[in-house]
């Protein structure tokens, strides 16, 4: 992943589709750019973490974001992509119940108080890492990565606004819109990550690394949309964001700290230095506020917030192995390491 001057394309820039991953993903891409008798793959045999299930659904919830420059806008709403979507999703929430699974005994306020307790050793933390021993190609990789979440960050978010009441809602707008720059475009934390991404030499373009990234990765994004664009998991989508929130400042701190360390641009630290301040604030308005508000609404939507956050942390711990495991053995985290760097 060679540094090189970055192109600098239009973030409005339209991304084309990715390379299909298995014949799920392959069936799914054919059908969004209108091919007819697709024989589709039946979701349930497919892996739920596996690279196939979590490109096919990754390009699927990408038709409510940016789309693709080879699929037309009204394939949004197909009921024939849908019909597959529901069965690739059922197969991913299967496998997350199984893996984390939530009921009415657990504690929402534990389950947000686990996640302050980190190992004294950082072992297992990508940003523990980083802070300490990773190189700056190691932090462009990461950078490249997390574009994914970050080029659009807030807007799986900001699904569950119409599916809160008073105080919650009041709480999620009021957090959203510092997300969104506090009215300022040039403020809002997609385009702060931009300005990373281009002061470390690499692409802006939205979606530009989805071929680089690995199924842990597309699935930490995945399930964003997931609990967003289904009201019935409005609370675990409360609770995947209690969980980035309350995890942010002290990562962003250690993440700043390995940006300076191996001499990145200002750009590229004031992105995470801009979080540890902002992110410190709203862990505080979403324990009381969000969830609080959220909870006293809705009492029996505790377990679902519980769930969110465990499912949250248990798809980052998969990525956080992955990452780790390749750059202390001197590899790359990067599915296609060459073609992703920047070019003239």
């Amino acid at each position: 992943m060679t540094t090189t001057t970055p192109r600098r394309l239009s973030r409005r820039t339209v991304p084309a589709l990715p390379e299909p991953r298995g014949p799920l993903s392959a069936a799914v891409m054919d059908l969004m750019r209108g091919a007819r008798d697709v024989e589709v793959p039946a979701p349930a045999a497919a892996d739920p973490y596996g690279d196939d299930l979590q490109l096919a659904l990754y390009v699927l919830y990408e038709l409510h974001y940016q789309g693709f420059a080879s699929v037309p806008e009204a394939r949004e709403w197909d009921s024939g992509l849908l019909s597959v979507r529901g069965a690739i999703e059922e197969r991913f929430l299967g496998a997350l119940r199984g893996d984390v699974p939530a009921d009415d005994t657990d504690s929402a306020w534990a389950a947000l108080d686990e996640l302050q307790v980190e190992p004294v050793d950082g072992t297992g933390s990508v940003s523990h890492f980083l802070r300490d021993e990773g190189t700056l190609e190691q932090l462009r990789e990461y950078a490249a990565l997390r574009s994914l979440y970050h080029l659009k960050e807030a807007d799986p978010h900001a699904w569950v606004i119409p599916r809160l009441y008073g105080r919650a809602k009041a709480a999620m707008v009021a957090i959203e819109f510092d997300e969104f720059g506090g009215g300022r475009a040039d403020e809002i934390h997609a385009q702060l990550f931009a300005d990373l991404l281009a002061d470390l030499g690499l692409e802006t373009a939205y979606g530009h690394y989805v071929d680089a990234a690995p199924a842990e990765m597309l699935a930490t994004v995945n399930v964003m949309s997931l609990f967003g664009l289904h009201r019935a998991l409005r609370a675990a989508l409360v609770g995947h964001f209690a969980s980035v929130e309350v995890t942010s400042s002290p990562g962003s701190r250690r993440l700043a700290e390995a940006l300076e360390r191996v001499g990145a641009g200002p750009a590229a630290v004031r992105f995470y230095a801009e979080h540890v301040e902002a992110d410190a604030v709203h862990e505080q308005v979403v324990r009381h506020d969000v969830v609080g508000g959220l909870l006293e609404e809705e009492p029996g939507l505790e377990a679902d917030v519980v769930f969110g956050i465990r499912a949250t942390g248990h798809l980052e711990d998969r990525l956080a192995a992955r990452l780790l495991a390749v750059w202390r053995d001197g590899g790359s985290a990067l599915r296609t390491p060459e073609p992703v760097a920047a070019t003239v």
